[in-house]
């Protein structure tokens, strides 16, 4: 069926969607547009993975947010290779980054915010800072601990942050795994009682923060939800069900 003869229908289901719905063909073959499309996306999602976080930059618009300082970390994935290799170690702070946080110690606190490259340093630089502009202003009456940026960083990490801190619950702002259609999509992990042998199955996550998905106010809106819950019942998890008719549309 090529563009031209497509039915209305097919027009309209495209527009509600960037998945690849409805593509004309030539023969048996894909349309030449098609292709390219394809393999254009494929590679933005190739080089969103193997891209390395400007974390420097990151952190200099993070702190003009917050108005405090920035701590720079980084995993035991010294670099992007590794990283991708052995996702053990983005897991772990190297040695530096664990005596930079046991110096940095001083008392409990409510909520420890980090912000990891993941599989997308591209999201992490677009929608971070931008996700933090919405969230900060509703933490005010909150105990925070020093916004952390790791370099190579998994979402486990911010479970050995957290400890570190003494932190009731930590936030992990992380790069999702690209996608065909989204090269750029945040995700932001909750964690209650972070610390060591922390399951994925005790986390809530937020996902697809982005301009063409769930916007800043509306993820600051589920985060807010789910940290004064989890500081309520002292949990996380799949014990805890996001309310959707409490959550207002931001």
């Amino acid at each position: 069926m090529s563009e031209i003869t497509a039915p209305s229908w097919m027009e309209r289901l495209r527009a509600l969607t960037p998945a690849r719905v409805g593509l004309g063909r030539t023969g048996v073959s894909q349309q030449t547009r098609d292709l390219l499309a394809f393999q254009r996306a494929h590679a933005q999602a190739r080089d969103a993975v193997h891209a390395r976080l400007e974390a420097a930059t990151l952190a200099v618009t993070i702190s003009a947010i917050s108005g405090g300082g920035i701590v720079r970390l980084h995993s035991m994935a010294a670099d992007r290779a590794t990283y991708l290799q052995r996702p053990d170690l983005g897991r772990r702070l190297d040695e530096r980054s664990a005596a930079a946080l046991a110096n940095l110690r001083s008392g409990t606190c409510e909520v420890s915010l980090i912000v990891a490259d993941g599989l997308s340093a591209l999201a992490v630089e677009r929608h971070a800072a931008l996700l933090l502009e919405s969230l900060l202003p509703q933490l005010g009456g909150w105990n925070l601990a020093p916004i952390c940026i790791v370099e190579q960083g998994r979402v486990a990490i911010g479970d050995e942050i957290g400890a570190a801190l003494s932190a009731q619950l930590c936030v992990v702002l992380i790069g999702e795994r690209p996608g065909l259609s989204a090269p750029d999509s945040l995700g932001a992990y909750v964690t209650w009682g972070p610390g060591p042998g922390r399951t994925d199955a005790e986390r809530n996550c937020i996902s697809n923060i982005r301009a063409e998905g769930l916007s800043y106010a509306q993820a600051a809106t589920q985060l807010m939800f789910y940290l004064s819950e989890a500081r309520r019942r002292k949990l996380t998890g799949i014990a805890l069900k996001e309310q959707s008719h409490l959550i207002e549309e931001g």
